[in-house]
């Protein structure tokens, strides 16, 4: 493996940059604006529930008033059945089946480097850049995915789905900053979402409940809790609904007040398994069928450090490639939810990562 510190672009290129209406997304396009390139502000209208209330009107002006601000071209794309046909049916049917996905992972690989990106070359981009907190480092003969240089807001865990093509085609502008400077920066220039909170919820949804989301989708209805020994110790409102390692949402009779643990889910059964011992649900084994590698490695076992949830704990494993796969053991126990993504790191660099089993 190799290391890099820093990223560098040094040939001017005409950049679309997908304006999400936030202050992370409009900084960059300042910075690549600074920088020389020829940008131009897109903003990604995707799939908007009609039985939540959407922000998507509202970050659409703020895109917009951004575009004015730095005096940017501003255009706007539909990609609304691409998001529903491509990433929440996906969502909804790994969840028919007791996996939880992370839609993030599959927005960012299908839409925004997906759809977006073909889009922006048919208009004539040279590049395309989002806000994301990542860094990409040009080799001569390969580019590197790395951590963002703020560790507290890095998104490389999003991003191990995209290909070296891709990697040398995007630009990440505040993957070297921190939340703090980058704010900092859009006060200076005096963009007008400089202060606009940082949205939360499913990649351009917005904030709601997983839960309620589903019920929309899936027909689900009450089941039964069981323990460990198999005996029925509650109730549930469904099993598609509910993730491992999860303690809400159900009841659990005579309960003292002590937090139970799902440790197994059957949708088969309408079951969800728990215990009151968080231990029961952590595993120390896990494995990916089909691993997507973008720094591969010339060992068969080498060891990284593995992440299987976003902001979640980078624990050391010892890494075996198997046929197209790859199986980890792990030096402790962690969280192991089939559907997530699991995400291999060496220090900053992202090796790859792909679908737990």
């Amino acid at each position: 493996f190799f290391f890099v510190l820093a990223t560098s672009y040094t040939d001017m290129a005409r950049v679309f940059v997908g304006l999400s209406g936030g202050v992370d997304s409009a900084v960059s396009a300042a910075l690549l604006k600074e920088q020389g390139h020829d940008v131009t502000g897109v903003f990604i209208k995707i799939w908007s529930p009609e039985f939540l209330e959407c922000t998507w009107r509202d970050d659409r002006l703020d895109a917009k008033r951004a575009a004015v601000s730095l005096k940017i071209p501003f255009l706007e794309i539909d990609l609304s059945r691409e998001y529903f046909n491509e990433v929440i049916r996906d969502m909804v049917e790994n969840y028919k089946s007791g996996k939880t996905p992370n839609p993030d992972v599959l927005c960012n690989s299908v839409i925004k480097f997906g759809s977006f990106k073909k889009w922006a070359f048919e208009q004539g981009a040279e590049a395309i850049a989002t806000g994301h907190y990542a860094r990409i480092h040009h080799e001569q003969t390969r580019n590197v995915l790395m951590r963002g240089f703020d560790t507290s807001k890095d998104q490389s865990y999003f991003l191990y789905g995209l290909s070296e093509d891709d990697l040398a085609k995007i630009y990440f502008p505040v993957g070297d900053l921190t939340k703090i400077e980058v704010r900092e920066k859009a006060l200076a220039l005096g963009l007008p979402v400089a202060k606009k909170p940082d949205s939360q919820g499913l990649c351009f949804v917005g904030d709601v409940s997983m839960r309620d989301f589903l019920k929309r989708f899936i027909d689900v209805s009450d089941g039964s809790v069981i323990d460990s020994d198999g005996r029925t110790i509650g109730t549930h409102e469904g099993a598609a609904l509910y993730t491992l390692g999860e303690r809400h949402g159900f009841t659990v009779g005579n309960n003292s007040g002590e937090p139970y643990f799902i440790t197994d889910i059957s949708v088969q059964k309408n079951t969800i398994t728990v215990s009151k011992k968080r231990e029961d649900v952590l595993n120390k084994n896990a494995r990916v069928s089909a691993m997507h590698w973008l720094t591969p490695s010339t060992q068969k076992s080498f060891s990284a450090h593995l992440v299987t949830r976003y902001r979640g704990p980078a624990v050391k494993a010892l890494v075996t490639i198997v046929d197209s796969g790859a199986i980890f053991a792990l030096d402790e126990k962690m969280l192991i939810s089939p559907g997530q993504s699991l995400v291999i790191y060496k220090n900053d660099v992202v090796l790859g990562g792909g679908i737990l089993d």
